[in-house]
């Protein structure tokens, strides 16, 4: 008799960086608890300690990353991918060399094409002078094929109230992109993006599974597909016949459904990222991805001579306002309004 199929061809445990597959490029995982703000909307403490201007430490477990007063980071410039932000606690304000500016949080996801250059700078305001502001969020890099790197920018909205979610005892499956039978119709990706085209397979999805809940995970559509499950809540997970008792991030054969199941006394919560490969080189350099180093060298050469449109804001971190209300302004003025 032969032995069961391997649901998992490959385990890392995770770290700040999450591995990925492509066409993802890069995975990080946010989770800052910061405390209560101050007047200017930053942390209400002292930031003795701390390498201000480039704070990852999580001391106190919090960083303030780039920023000066306000955590985040504040303008910087892409070319040759996406960022895709989905926020799980707290809020970011958006602003970018467009003129386009966002408040969003609590579930809320922003997809931003950068194509041929664009700068943003995203912070996290803290807003509530009497209590923790915690943080926590997902960003994911998804690269763009060699014959879209260059298109216009573009940025759009995924708001929380609009995204299709599969919801079954004890199991709810949120679908960013990707179609999933019984979410309802997936919110249409940004119109360059790999996941816009024809027999790309690209899904984002989060899982949340409760404790004895279990669901099968569809195979992928696509032959070839590449996916990474990330096991990051919970203290048990059972996939197919093998069992994961630590987070991980896991490479899965794609062909097939598994049945995942939640076994240990936590909520078991999970992000999926798949996607056919692009298959095509990477030259990186920071916040530039291309395909050669001679399109690395052009890339900072166009940034230091255009500033990628340049930058219509007072200050590299804006922060748009005291009230928690959510927005997105698009360029053209366009306005898009949340309740809080």
């Amino acid at each position: 008799m032969s032995a069961p199929t391997s649901p998992i061809l490959q385990a890392q445990e995770l770290g700040p960086l999450w591995p990925t597959l492509d066409p993802f490029l890069f995975c990080a995982h946010h989770d800052d608890a910061y405390p209560a703000g101050s007047a200017a909307f930053g942390p209400a403490v002292p930031l003795d300690g701390r390498q201000i201007g480039s704070d990852f430490s999580r001391k106190d477990g919090w960083s303030m990353y780039h920023g000066d007063t306000v955590p985040g980071f504040p303008g910087h410039p892409h070319r040759g991918f996406e960022t895709v932000t989905l926020v799980r606690k707290g809020l970011i304000d958006h602003s970018d060399s467009l003129g386009a500016a966002a408040r969003f949080g609590g579930g809320d996801v922003q997809w931003v094409t950068a194509g041929r250059g664009i700068q943003h700078s995203e912070m996290f305001p803290l807003l509530d002078a009497d209590a923790p502001n915690p943080l926590e969020l997902f960003q994911i890099w998804l690269n763009l094929p060699a014959r879209h790197k260059m298109v216009a920018p573009h940025f759009t909205m995924f708001w929380n109230e609009r995204i299709p979610r599969l919801a079954l005892p004890g199991v709810t499956v949120t679908v960013v992109a990707g179609a999933l039978p019984g979410a309802g119709a997936p919110l249409p990706p940004p119109p360059e993006s790999w996941a816009a085209q024809p027999g790309a397979d690209v899904a984002i999805w989060t899982l949340r599974l409760a404790p004895g809940a279990q669901w099968t995970l569809p195979a992928a559509q696509g032959q070839g597909t590449q996916r990474m499950l990330y096991f990051f809540a919970g203290d048990g997970l059972r996939i197919g016949p093998q069992l994961v008792d630590r987070h991980a991030a896991l490479h899965l054969r794609a062909d097939q459904g598994w049945l995942l199941a939640n076994t240990g006394s936590a909520v078991a919560e999970c992000l999926l990222l798949q996607g056919q490969p692009i298959g095509e080189p990477v030259a990186q350099y920071g916040p530039f991805v291309m395909n050669t180093r001679e399109e690395i060298m052009q890339a900072l050469h166009d940034y230091q001579r255009t500033q990628f449109g340049g930058w219509p804001w007072p200050t590299p971190d804006p922060v748009h306002g005291s009230a928690p209300r959510r927005f997105a302004r698009y360029p053209g003025a366009l306005v898009d309004n949340l309740p809080p």
